[in-house]
């Protein structure tokens, strides 16, 4: 069985910085692409960035580019989310999800068959 286990989450003042965590498991990690999205309250699901892991390609989406930066450690099986510079409107519950498809940049939520159970950010003005 495939789990995902994001943690990491929590309060900063904007200007500051948080890390995430994405810890696999039940799946040969290697062969997937771990991307991670957000959701606002009352807003949609949207993508931030992927890492396809077997050869460290990210991408991101414009909000977050230059700002945040995904990487992996594959002897742990997990995917990190680097958040500098945060601003209020970062604010959002944040998942990871996985996808044996390779990455050329972060696919419609629809796409991900295996997603972990989110971790709150929250960024004060």
């Amino acid at each position: 069985e495939v789990q995902l286990q994001a943690s990491g989450g929590g309060k900063v003042q904007a200007g500051g910085s948080l890390r995430l965590s994405c810890t696999a498991s039940g799946l040969r990690f290697d062969d997937y692409a771990i991307c991670w999205f957000r959701q606002a309250p009352e807003k949609e699901r949207e993508g931030v960035s992927c890492i396809n892991v077997r050869d460290s390609s990210t991408y991101y989406e414009r909000p977050v580019k230059g700002r945040f930066t995904t990487s992996s450690d594959n002897a742990k099986n997990t995917v990190f989310l680097h958040m500098n510079s945060l601003r209020p409107e970062d604010s959002a519950v944040y998942y990871c999800a996985a996808s044996r498809v390779v990455a050329s940049g972060v696919r419609d939520p629809s796409n991900y068959p295996y997603w972990g159970q989110g971790t709150q950010v929250t960024v004060s003005s």
